[in-house]
């Protein structure tokens, strides 16, 4: 179940809010300018599918928003346990970064945590399958995947070098729940 938790900065450890009402989630993040939605597929996808047909299964929503916003790539990314580096990979997206650009995903399998630092709060947001987050450009936040990751999701960009961080230098990530397996 797809999940927002809210927590001051200085208390890690006690939520100020837990939502999981789909629509609770998406209203209370678009007051911050992400956008939260939930998609389903046109056609079905089978495990192993692979890039092309994943997209083409999403393909009038994917187009949708690449109109709206201005995305111009698309691709899939797709990790679980058996990735001879999950561990490096994890390390890396737990880091507090930035983007140049909105970091869009959605998850057409598997989940993780998308973690947001706006202001003094921190948001939590568990995106599982059928979930679509966007995270505005220059938004600081991390991911996490799990120890023993599992999604697949697809991933819009707005230059063809795809993902590219500006890592702010700060241990706040470290400080806040990970993704529980």
């Amino acid at each position: 179940m797809s999940r927002l938790t809210v927590y001051h900065e200085s208390s890690p450890a006690l939520p100020n809010k837990v939502l999981t009402h789909i629509e609770d989630i998406a209203a209370t993040l678009a007051e911050h300018g992400v956008r939260f939605e939930r998609w389903q597929a046109n056609a079905p996808i089978t495990p192993g599918a692979s890039q092309d047909e994943v997209i083409a299964a999403y393909q009038g929503q994917i187009q949708r928003l690449m109109n709206e916003c201005g995305y111009l790539t698309v691709d899939v990314i797709s990790l679980n346990a058996d990735h001879p580096q999950k561990a490096e990979l994890r390390e890396k997206f737990l880091d507090e970064h930035r983007h140049g650009e909105d970091e869009v995903r959605f998850f057409v399998a598997g989940r993780g945590l998308f973690t947001l630092h706006l202001g003094d709060y921190v948001y939590a947001v568990l995106c599982e399958k059928n979930d679509l987050i966007s995270v505005p450009a220059g938004t600081p936040h991390w991911f996490d995947m799990g120890e023993h990751p599992h999604f697949v999701a697809i991933r819009l960009f707005n230059n063809a070098e795809g993902w590219v961080a500006r890592f702010t230098g700060e241990s706040i990530a470290r400080r806040f729940p990970l993704l529980e397996d």
